[in-house]
């Protein structure tokens, strides 16, 4: 079986043990090892599939903490790189009473953000079924270039490429730029992740439906839209499916759309489906199914913990 790889930022979240209030008011926080693409392999090592991570974190103790942790949750971290030149980065969350977040970050700059098109080998690519990324890394930094790079021998060893915009505005000079990195990245992509409150921001289409189709006419093969407690839902060229989110109490949601996603590339991997278009309705809708639960386990519990099959 062919492997999930993932690019892009690593950090730690310092998730708050206080619910219900805002960030100036939380008082004691737990330590989480983090960052969105990581989740996302996470989940796929979780499930039982070879997947690898590609960044950078400083020579200090979060950034241990990190490797150690990918390590244990069977993450190869063999592309994993650590540089003097910055720390690790850092988050930190507080909940509403909800479970939605407020973010404050700690990355000016943070070492993710040096790892360079240099560092990016042909090697890495080797049986490869899916490259993954995300936005917060597309900043004019040298990682942005590392991403293309990645990109480019990722379709020439015959990878697929997902996107999951995952936009993050205070980590932007402007919404402009944000938007500007997104939609440049957007032509490479064959999947794409939004949730419901992204696609005005990323397409300039209100319409669901619209926006999906506009993806779709710019080259991308399948379009997966998470609507938060409202379901989700995939569209391809020839296909729809979509779904209800199960009932759930819900504790966090971070990590909940790395789930959704890192569940759905781990059922496209492991069925080794080469036209995404060729997907029927009844295909997309068992995987969204199968993501929907997924993510729920995800959301009742503090923090972005992946579950095993097993648990599933």
């Amino acid at each position: 079986m062919k492997k999930i790889l993932s690019i892009g930022e690593l950090l730690i979240d310092f998730i708050p043990k206080q619910k219900g209030c805002s960030l100036d008011e939380v008082t004691d926080f737990e330590r989480v090892a983090g960052g969105a693409p990581a989740n996302v392999v996470t989940a796929a090592a979780r499930l039982g599939l070879d997947a690898a991570m590609i960044s950078q974190v400083g020579v200090d103790a979060f950034g241990t903490h990190i490797l150690n942790v990918l390590k244990q949750n069977g993450v190869d971290t063999s592309y994993i790189f650590r540089t003097d030149k910055a720390n690790t980065g850092l988050a930190f969350v507080s909940l509403d009473k909800t479970g939605n977040r407020e973010f404050s970050f700690y990355r000016n700059p943070s070492a993710d953000l040096f790892l360079s098109d240099e560092q990016i080998t042909e090697d890495m690519f080797t049986n490869t079924y899916v490259l993954h990324f995300c936005s917060v890394d597309l900043v004019e930094m040298p990682v942005k270039y590392a991403h293309k790079k990645a990109i480019e021998l990722a379709k020439k060893a015959g990878a697929f490429i997902s996107f999951d915009p995952n936009v993050r505005l205070p980590l932007w000079n402007s919404p402009e730029d944000c938007q500007k990195a997104i939609r440049e990245f957007l032509p490479y992509a064959d999947i794409i992740k939004l949730s419901d409150d992204e696609i005005e921001f990323v397409t300039d289409c209100k319409n669901e439906k619209e926006a999906a189709q506009k993806l779709l006419n710019m080259g991308c093969k399948l379009v997966l839209i998470t609507r938060g407690s409202e379901g989700s839902a995939i569209y391809t060229k020839n296909s729809f499916a979509q779904t209800e989110s199960l009932k759930v109490n819900v504790v966090d949601t971070t990590g909940a759309g790395d789930s959704f996603i890192g569940s759905l590339l781990y059922q496209l991997t492991r069925d080794n489906i080469t036209d995404l278009s060729a997907l029927t309705d009844k295909n997309l809708e068992d995987y969204l199914k199968f993501s929907a639960k997924y993510a729920s386990l995800t959301v009742s519990k503090k923090g972005a913990v992946m579950a095993t099959l097993d648990e599933m």
